[in-house]
């Protein structure tokens, strides 16, 4: 018999213990993926070249707090800004609350200078200027609806005492976030009799300008009523996420759990497969086989359950979700926490790294118990 298959021959010894201890590696490694995933998509927002030349300009005391419509004079004619829009939260209703995706009231004319990364169709975005009750749609929101161009649609309101009855004027592609609907932020005003604005959504004229900019939008406005807390697109996000709690230690912790419930799993499974072969052991030790041997034979056999493990449940996490989401808008299902939710190489890698760690520290302590057990003890084990 060949070392492989006495490997193999043991590992397959007891074949229900292999399957669920196989199965336990497999899924908490799948877990990890997934919540690695989540992790990194909250704590890490996708960001472009023209995402990092906007910067926000919102109160300083809370995103519930609105500003003045007359800031957005001073903002644009401060330096650095090349535009600046309004940005409102409206968070409507469209047929049912599950129907969930992010709508803003934003100036028409100012939109397609402010997202430059975003494909609009000029005559498109052209109709969309002209028509006070129009809005523009993005790519994901019209398939998952199936509208088109034409269309007429209802948001009820929720946080704004007024339902805005719009016409779908264009469609926008690429970009960060393709779900959003964008309307006038006037037609908004004419209906709610309320003339403020939650955020203000600057481009700056370069990068380099941009914490310069920062520092002069805020300085203008303080020790005003309304102070102002200027940051950059991904600074806000970051913020927006930070409101959930500290959810980088909260996933760390299970995390951390589910690496040292797999360790104690594997180590017990290999501990009695060990004790079981305690014997076979001592007839080894008996024909000359030294404790390197011994343990390289041992730590095969943990490696290789802790490997199959990692694989199927780190690749099995990469093409769940690849499978999964091309039916599935995350955005939704997320109530537009997540973008997007993509395993990368670096997370199924991590898993991997963590799976050999796992083959070797499960074996260390059955394995050097049983080399250091004499043969003649090894032989009485299962007398």
């Amino acid at each position: 018999m060949t070392v492989p298959g006495f490997i193999l021959r043991n590992a397959l010894r007891n074949k229900r213990r292999l399957v669920l201890t196989l199965l336990s590696v497999t899924l908490s490694l799948f877990l990890f993926t997934m919540l690695q995933t989540a992790l990194r998509e909250m704590t890490q927002p996708a960001q472009t070249e023209e995402s990092s030349l906007r910067v926000l300009v919102r109160h300083k005391v809370s995103l519930g707090n609105a500003l003045p419509l007359k800031y957005q004079t001073r903002i644009e004619h401060t330096p650095g800004v090349r535009t600046c829009t309004k940005f409102t939260w409206f968070g409507g209703i469209y047929k049912d609350q599950k129907d969930f995706f992010p709508q803003f009231a934003v100036d028409a004319d100012k939109l397609v200078d402010v997202f430059t990364e975003a494909q609009f169709d000029p005559q498109e975005a052209a109709a969309f200027v002209k028509d006070r009750a129009g809005c523009i749609v993005g790519i994901k929101t019209m398939e998952r609806f199936g509208w088109k161009v034409g269309d007429k649609i209802t948001l009820q309101g929720t946080i704004w005492p007024c339902d805005p009855q719009l016409t779908i004027r264009g469609v926008y592609r690429g970009g960060i976030d393709q779900t959003n609907l964008f309307f006038h932020h006037n037609y908004m005003e004419e209906l709610c009799k309320y003339h403020v604005c939650l955020m203000y959504w600057v481009r700056a004229d370069s990068a380099a300008a941009v914490p310069i900019l920062i520092r002069r939008i805020d300085e203008t406005f303080a020790n005003t009523d309304a102070e102002t807390k200027t940051e950059t697109e991904r600074a806000f996000l970051l913020d927006f996420v930070s409101m959930l709690g500290n959810v980088k230690v909260l996933i760390g912790s299970i995390c951390s759990v589910i690496i040292f419930t797999m360790i104690l799993v594997s180590a017990s499974t290999m501990s009695m497969a060990i004790r079981e072969r305690a014997r076979e052991i001592a007839i080894l030790k008996a024909i000359g086989y030294d404790g390197q041997q011994l343990f390289s034979l041992i730590l095969a056999e943990s490696f290789s359950l802790a490997i199959t493990g990692g694989f199927l449940g780190c690749f099995g996490a990469w093409f769940g979700t690849w499978a999964l989401f091309q039916h599935i808008n995350i955005t939704t299902i997320s109530n537009g926490l997540l973008k997007k939710f993509e395993v990368t190489p670096h997370i199924v890698v991590s898993g991997m790294l963590i799976a050999v760690v796992l083959g070797l520290v499960s074996c260390l302590v059955p394995a050097y118990t049983s080399i250091r057990t004499s043969v003649v003890a090894g032989l009485k084990e299962l007398d």
